[in-house]
């Protein structure tokens, strides 16, 4: 009688376990976990259905996976601040200014690319220093310094490009970005460019860190309650200086990869990245960790948002459409991110909260 009893408890928990799992399951798959999933769905079929001989294409995808990995390394530069509460608004800045710089290392001064790609990338960690040494030392808001900085770096690629494209760099700085791993032997130009596998590999390193290590766990902390993280130890602000350096090295190698791309410093390019950037890092806020910034909701929601633009794109839209759509994308990204971390948080507190029962009459 013993043994059947206690066999009896053993298998109880299997069973009543099993329900837990498959809720889990339930609410991992549900539409407000992984809603950008869905909505590639969704547009995927309709722009399937209306434009299949564009839409469908190989190429067409293979240049939508290359062109959207520079906008994932800037969404990956803007969310490394975020996660310690720290906004920069000058991204789209600095990887412009990184644009002009590599070419100019090239030009005027006559650098080997392969000098004038890690230079650019240190100049990118020290703008990421001053920002936030301007945050931390000077107490001034993570919004006033970064604009401040986004106006005068847009100046500072200004004065170096005179408001013209730079031409002229070197043959070997184009393959840096147009190179890559080819799918068909007899096509060349059918392949998996560089930026692509830049794009992961950062991707991997920063969802390791963040996720998997004290450091990730101590910057989610700083930037969900500085003053508790104070408390506990974490040097908050060497944790927000670290974050914009590692930003500004991540949007520097988005612009190096950019000029390479287009194979001149253009002043015009980069500056526009900070919108579907930002809008990226909000939509992706709302995948997998309810309200949290995180990677890999950031990196889907980057191309979410690029295969809207693009269908809308091959049926015909004008250019001023990717902005409408990247605006209201960002907004209704912000309030579900918002309404996400409000309900999380209503959720905690009732079940924290002991249910009141009025009195029976």
């Amino acid at each position: 009688m013993k043994k059947t009893e206690s066999i009896s408890l053993v298998e109880e928990p299997a069973q009543t376990g099993s329900p837990e799992r498959r809720s889990g399951l339930l609410a991992a798959l549900s539409f407000r976990n992984i809603s950008a999933i869905y909505i590639f769905i969704v547009l995927f079929a309709v722009f399937a259905i209306i434009t299949p001989r564009t839409f469908l294409t190989p190429g067409t995808w293979l240049v939508l996976l290359d062109a959207q990995s520079i906008t994932v390394l800037a969404a990956i530069a803007v969310l490394i601040p975020l996660v310690n509460g720290v906004f920069n608004l000058a991204i789209g800045a600095e990887v412009g200014f990184a644009v002009i710089l590599v070419a100019v290392l090239q030009t005027k001064l006559q650098l080997p690319w392969g000098i004038a790609i890690p230079l650019t990338i240190l100049v990118g960690a020290l703008i990421g220093i001053v920002s936030g040494l301007i945050i931390t030392k000077g107490r001034i808001d993570s919004f006033i310094a970064t604009l401040g900085m986004s106006s005068i770096l847009l100046a500072g690629l200004a004065f170096l490009s005179e408001n013209r494209q730079i031409i002229g760099l070197e043959d070997g700085f184009r393959l840096f970005a147009t190179g890559g791993l080819p799918l068909v032997p007899d096509n060349p130009a059918f392949k998996i460019t560089n930026p692509v596998f830049i794009m992961l590999l950062v991707a991997v390193v920063v969802w390791y860190v963040l996720e998997r290590t004290p450091v990730g766990r101590r910057m989610y902390a700083a930037g969900y309650n500085p003053d508790g993280a104070r408390l506990s130890g974490v040097n908050v602000a060497r944790l927000q200086i670290a974050s914009l350096v590692a930003g500004g090295i991540i949007a520097a190698l988005a612009g190096v990869l950019l000029a390479s791309r287009i194979n001149a410093g253009d002043p015009t390019v980069g500056p526009g990245l900070l919108l579907p950037a930002l809008t990226a890092v909000f939509l992706g806020s709302t995948q997998f960790k309810g309200g949290r910034f995180n990677v890999w909701g950031t990196v889907i929601s980057v191309y979410v948002l690029a295969v809207g633009i693009k269908g809308l794109q091959l049926l015909g839209a004008q250019n001023w459409v990717s902005d409408l759509f990247n605006g209201v994308a960002l907004l209704a990204a912000v309030g579900l991110s918002r309404w996400e971390r409000t309900a999380k948080r209503g959720a905690a507190i009732r079940r924290a909260t002991p249910t009141l029962r009025r009195p029976r009459a």
